[in-house]
C-alpha cells in the first residue's frame, strides 16, 4: 500500500452557487475562500482532504471528464436528498464487491459515485 493520500479535488462550475447547493444536499459544508487575488470559490473538508468548486472561467477548462466520488453514511438518504434533482440519478443504488453504490450527476454534468460500504 502506497503512503500517498488524495488531498485535493478542484471543479469548476459556470454556477458556483448551483454546485455548492447540490453538493449541500450530499451532506458536505463548504465555505467560501479567496487566495489573494485569485477568484472565489467554495470549499468543503473532508477526511483527509478538500473539495473545492472554482467559477469557470470564460474559455477556461472544463472538469466535466473528471469523475468524482464519494462514500456516504447511506445511499438511500443521499439518492432521497437529490428529489429536486430529476433524472440525477444514472445508475440506481445496488450491491457491488465495494458496498452498495450509485452514480449520479451533478447539475453541471460531473458523474459523480457516491458509495456505502
Amino acid at each position: 500500500m502506497s503512503d500517498i493520500t488524495l488531498n485535493l479535488v478542484v471543479l469548476r462550475s459556470p454556477e458556483i452557487s448551483r454546485a455548492v447547493t447540490f453538493y449541500t444536499q450530499l451532506g458536505l459544508q463548504f465555505r467560501q475562500h479567496r487566495h489573494g487575488s485569485g477568484p472565489e470559490h467554495f470549499a468543503a473538508e473532508l477526511n483527509g482532504g478538500v473539495f473545492e468548486i472554482y467559477p469557470l472561467a470564460s474559455g477556461g477548462a472544463s472538469t466535466l471528464g473528471t469523475r468524482i466520488g464519494f462514500t456516504v453514511p447511506s445511499l438511500d438518504a443521499a439518492i432521497a436528498a437529490l428529489s429536486d434533482y430529476p433524472g440525477a440519478v444514472l445508475s440506481p443504488p445496488k450491491d457491488s464487491e465495494w458496498g452498495r453504490r450509485a452514480v449520479i450527476t451533478d447539475a453541471d454534468g460531473h458523474r459523480v459515485e457516491l458509495l456505502q460500504r
